[in-house]
């Protein structure tokens, strides 16, 4: 395991840092760019609103991606060995997955253009506000896990004083 330290560190790493892009993008969109662009007339306002849309779907779609590969790499080799037989651990981290699944399926259909999905964009205040909501409760489980479900597995029997400080860059929320 510890010849994966830094694939581990990366996958961490990776999963913050969308996080953080993705959160906070959002975030400003909602508090800051939407009450600006709602001061423009109606035919400046449709058309930067299609430009912004342009770009943000691509930060949605590449977020989702890097989301879905790191967090299933964070759960599936780190966090199912090292919280084995802890029974609170993988009921929350499946209530942070599909609340993670309802954020992506959100910002998909706000980004997106489809016909069926058009009531959700018609609305998009409130609904990027729901999936803001919904992205603090993942950010807020993970923060749980993290601090309050410290791993069960011991790190392995031949590991030296140097390998324990590393054992601590391994869990992952």
């Amino acid at each position: 395991m510890e010849d994966l330290i830094p694939l581990n560190v990366l996958m961490r790493w990776i999963h913050i840092g969308t996080t953080i892009v993705v959160l906070g993008g959002s975030i400003f969109m909602r508090f800051v760019l939407m009450p600006a662009a709602a001061r423009l007339p109606d035919t400046e306002h449709d058309e930067f609103r299609g430009r912004v849309m342009g770009i943000w779907k691509k930060f949605i779609g590449i977020g989702i991606l890097l989301f879905l590969v790191s967090g299933f790499y964070n759960y599936l080799v780190i966090s199912i060995p090292q919280h084995k037989g802890d029974k609170l651990y993988h009921p929350l981290m499946g209530v942070k997955i599909l609340l993670a699944f309802a954020v992506f399926f959100l910002a998909s259909a706000l980004t997106g253009r489809s016909k069926s999905l058009e009531k959700i964009r018609q609305n998009s205040k409130k609904w990027l506000g729901i999936t803001i909501l919904l992205a603090a409760l993942v950010v807020a489980i993970a923060g749980f896990l993290k601090v309050t479900r410290k791993p069960i597995s011991p790190p392995p029997a031949n590991a030296g004083a140097q390998s324990a400080i590393k054992t601590d860059l391994m869990p992952l929320a």
